[in-house]
């Protein structure tokens, strides 16, 4: 009988480790009073801006929201298109449709699954208002200069970005399973732009420009992060390069183990949110391994249902990460034993 190993995630983990410094932010918050906009997200927003080595962070409600914010911000609007991967997570282009755009989906580079920058300079049309590289499960891809603003999904990819690199905007997601996960939904806007950083407040509160008088220069909906998550995530940010250090480690031991697999690409400043293998019969070596896996993702944007209709090109380096990626455990709170676990099984 197969012993069963660690599984790809466990936030209970996550939360035990960071008592009682988790329950404490949230008790504080709880007694302040204040739920939105308040001390805690202004004082994240600082230090995560810090962290990230630019000039303005802006907090939202999403990773999506923050992609379709810093869209609205630079003017991407309807009738535009924004050239995005064929291989991502679905918010990516859900984001695009949102601002009112068209998503242009173009295939990926073989081996490290990011935007291929040559198929983006042919997708480039009169149209065409901005490209989104996404820096998929945690690895730094390149810039393309396709001769439009560059707005990076950084959904997967805290601590991964060299800021002496900048785009428009990096937006990053705090969803719970990200390295940097909140307890709910969250998500930023990383730009070092003063003005496209006020133009995302205002949009993320109803386009609210001046509270006192109750002025509102814009029509926009509520993309607000609550002082709970912000709380949250204040305490993880201490720990996320404690968290990235062993994150790198599990992943290092699994290649070293495993060598034949076709791991993803490597990368200096890869922050492996997941880390992932590419196997032909990915059902059966599923079915094999005594621990858990999980597909991030099982289809390109191009093969799903409401979203094959942007389809304009053949995107077959897409469909074969779909087909073939498999995700392994790699959580920072993973004991030695369970990594050696993994790594005796791995092929």
């Amino acid at each position: 009988m197969v012993t069963m190993g660690p599984p790809v995630v466990d936030l209970g983990r996550r939360a035990a480790s960071l008592e009682p410094q988790l329950s404490e932010a949230i008790t504080r918050v709880v007694r302040s009073g204040v739920y939105l906009l308040g001390p805690e997200t202004a004082a994240f927003e600082s230090e995560f801006a810090r962290f990230c080595g630019r000039a303005h962070a802006v907090a939202v409600a999403s990773g999506t929201e923050a992609l379709r914010l810093a869209m609205v911000a630079i003017g991407v609007g309807p009738g535009d298109e924004v050239i995005v991967p064929a291989f991502t997570a679905v918010p990516t282009a859900a984001a695009v449709c949102a601002a009112g755009a068209v998503p242009v989906p173009v295939d990926v580079d073989p081996d490290t699954a990011g935007l291929d920058a040559e198929r983006a300079t042919d997708a480039v049309t009169d149209r065409t208002r901005a490209v989104i590289p996404v820096h998929l499960y945690g690895r730094p891809m390149a810039l393309p200069d396709l001769g439009v603003p560059v707005i990076e999904d950084a959904a997967q990819a805290h601590g991964a970005l060299d800021a002496a690199v900048p785009s428009v905007a990096s937006c990053y997601s705090f969803y719970p399973t990200k390295n940097l996960g909140g307890i709910g939904d969250g998500g930023t806007v990383v730009t070092d732009d003063a003005a496209l950083a006020d133009r995302v407040r205002q949009l993320r509160q109803h386009g609210l420009h001046d509270a006192t008088t109750y002025e509102h220069i814009a029509v926009s909906g509520n993309s607000r992060l609550s002082e709970l998550e912000a709380a949250v995530l204040r305490v993880e940010l201490e720990r996320l390069p404690e968290w990235t250090a062993r994150r790198r480690a599990i992943a290092a031991a699994y290649r070293a183990a495993a060598p034949s697999l076709r791991w993803q690409e490597p990368h200096a400043r890869h922050v492996y949110h997941l880390c992932v293998a590419r196997v032909e019969d990915r059902d059966a070596f599923r079915a094999q391994m005594p621990f858990g896996t999980a597909v991030h993702y099982a289809r390109a944007i191009t093969q799903q249902p409401a979203y094959a209709r942007f389809s304009r090109f053949a995107c077959r380096r897409a469909d074969a990460w779909a087909a073939e990626c498999v995700s392994l455990p790699c959580f920072p709170e993973m004991t030695d034993d369970e990594i050696e676990h993994v790594s005796r099984a791995l092929p």
